[in-house]
């Protein structure tokens, strides 16, 4: 479904991502964690259609991302650094999206917002982070997505709505075979719900494997077992080595 090969990218002189490579299938949840600057929101912006690659191809379902209308138009993204319209509520960016998305489900975007208890006559603007991304989340999942994209999706918000959140979309995985690529640093949460993770190093992919799989691999390694996805990444950034290593 997602599928990125020598993708590379430079901005002013930096390197932020160097021949990486990915691939996502569908009706998974892929777990795409690194340290801070390791280059995770660099590939979303590309998967997004934000940036244009230096030189590699980035395409879902076959087809490239970038400039690609039809693909953004059943690709739900929501960012870490979020912006919205100061003068707009919650109803009118859900007007929007119902104008900008053929997939739009009101019903779904109505259940989400009750689900989370977000006051849809309110200016989002007015919100606090953690309820703005609530709402972005909202939004982007009304949208009934075949590819879903988060960047840090749960900052700011408390553990009672991030379960209702990831609740929501292993059901839509389930039911739609819904795509979901998620960049996050709580790694105990992504080892509750990916079933597959790539570790990305200094715009480098180190490791990508089923996260069961690498589990076994690497559980002598460790005194008990199996290890946790939190104790796997530290022992390959400190070891800086992959798995086939």
């Amino acid at each position: 479904m997602i599928n990125v090969k020598g993708l590379t990218k430079n901005f002013d002189g930096f390197d932020a991502l160097k021949n990486f490579n990915m691939r996502v299938e569908k009706g998974s949840i892929y777990g795409l964690v690194g340290v801070n600057g390791a280059g995770k929101t660099t590939v979303i912006k590309h998967l997004a259609g934000v940036f244009r690659a230096d030189s590699g191809e980035v395409s879902i379902a076959g087809e490239d991302v970038y400039d690609n209308a039809k693909i953004k138009s059943r690709t739900g993204y929501v960012c870490d650094d979020l912006y919205f319209f100061p003068q707009y509520t919650l109803k009118s960016l859900g007007a929007f999206h119902a104008k900008m998305y053929e997939g739009w489900s009101e019903a779904v975007f109505s259940e989400l917002v009750a689900l989370m208890g977000l006051d849809i006559k309110r200016r989002v603007g007015r919100f606090s982070k953690g309820m703005q991304k609530q709402a972005a989340l909202a939004l982007a999942l009304a949208t009934m997505p075949d590819v879903l994209l988060l960047d840090e999706p749960i900052d700011g918000l408390d553990p009672i709505v991030r379960k209702k959140i990831f609740d929501r979309i292993i059901d839509d995985v389930a039911d739609r075979k819904m795509t979901v690529l998620i960049s996050s640093h709580n790694l105990k949460e992504m080892d509750g719900i990916c079933d597959t993770v790539g570790i990305i190093k200094n715009g480098e992919m180190l490791v990508e494997s089923e996260l069961d799989a690498l589990k076994d691999e690497m559980k002598n390694k460790f005194e008990h077992t199996p290890p946790s996805l939190d104790e796997i990444f530290i022992y390959l950034y400190e070891n800086e080595v992959s798995k086939n290593d």
